[in-house]
C-alpha cells in the first residue's frame, strides 16, 4: 500500500497518510490515458469553423455567357468552385467534436494518471492551505517553499476563498475539486498538490 509524506505550508513533514493500492498503485495503462486526454480535448473544441459552399456565397446564378460559339470554356455560374471567389467544395462545417468515453475507462486513466504522477515523485499531500490572506505575492512564497516553480495542479474540496483568490491571477496554477480533476489535468502539470482529507477521499472513492 502506497504510503505518502504530508507537509505543511512551511515545507515541513507533519505525518504520512497511506493510499488504496487500486488507485495509486494501479498499472499505468499510455494507451488508456491516450483515449482519455483524446476524449477530452474533443470535447473542449468549439467547432465554429465554417466554410460557404456554391449556394451561399454571393453573386448572380446567371450564366455568364453562353454555352458555345465563344471561344471560351463553358461555365454556369460565377460562384462556382473553379473560380477565384466561389464556393468552397466539401469544406468545414460547424460540428460537434465530442463523441461517448465510457466511464470505466475514464475511472481506469484516473488511477492509471494518478498512480504515474505517484511513481513520478510529482505527488505531494499538504494537511491544508491555511492561508491568512488572499494576495497574490504570499501564496507565491507557499509555492517557493514547497519547491513548486513550475505548472502546478492544486486539489482541494475545502471552501477555501483565500486560496480561491490567491492562485487565481497565477497563470501556472490551477486549482480544482477532486470531482473535477480530469487525467488531462494530472499529466498536464508538472506538480501535482492534495489536500490530506481530498486525497483520502479520492483513495477510497475510486477504489470502490
Amino acid at each position: 500500500m502506497p504510503t505518502v509524506d504530508v507537509i505543511d505550508l512551511e515545507n515541513n513533514k507533519v505525518g504520512s497518510v497511506e493510499l488504496s493500492d487500486q488507485v495509486f498503485g494501479a498499472q499505468v495503462n499510455e494507451a488508456l490515458l491516450y483515449q482519455a486526454v483524446h476524449h477530452y480535448q474533443a470535447s473542449r473544441r468549439a467547432g465554429t469553423h465554417s466554410t460557404k459552399t456554391r449556394a451561399e456565397v454571393s453573386g448572380s446564378g446567371r450564366k455568364p455567357w453562353r454555352q458555345k460559339g465563344t471561344s471560351r470554356a463553358r461555365v454556369g455560374s460565377i460562384r462556382t468552385p473553379l473560380w477565384r471567389s466561389g464556393g468552397i467544395t466539401h469544406g468545414p462545417k460547424p460540428r460537434d467534436y465530442s463523441y461517448h468515453l465510457p466511464k470505466k475507462m475514464l475511472l481506469g486513466a484516473l488511477r492509471a494518471a494518478l498512480s504515474a504522477r505517484l511513481q513520478e515523485g510529482a505527488l505531494k499531500v499538504v494537511k491544508e492551505f491555511e492561508l491568512s490572506t488572499h494576495k497574490t505575492r504570499d501564496f507565491h512564497e507557499v509555492l517557493d517553499r514547497l519547491d513548486l516553480d513550475s505548472t502546478v495542479l492544486i486539489v482541494d474540496n475545502a471552501d477555501n476563498p483565500n486560496l480561491a483568490l490567491s492562485s487565481r491571477n497565477i497563470p501556472h496554477v490551477t486549482l480544482l475539486e477532486s470531482r473535477e480533476v480530469h487525467p488531462f489535468h494530472l499529466l498536464g502539470h508538472k506538480s501535482v498538490v492534495f489536500t490530506e482529507s481530498t486525497i483520502k477521499h479520492c483513495s477510497e472513492v475510486l477504489a470502490s
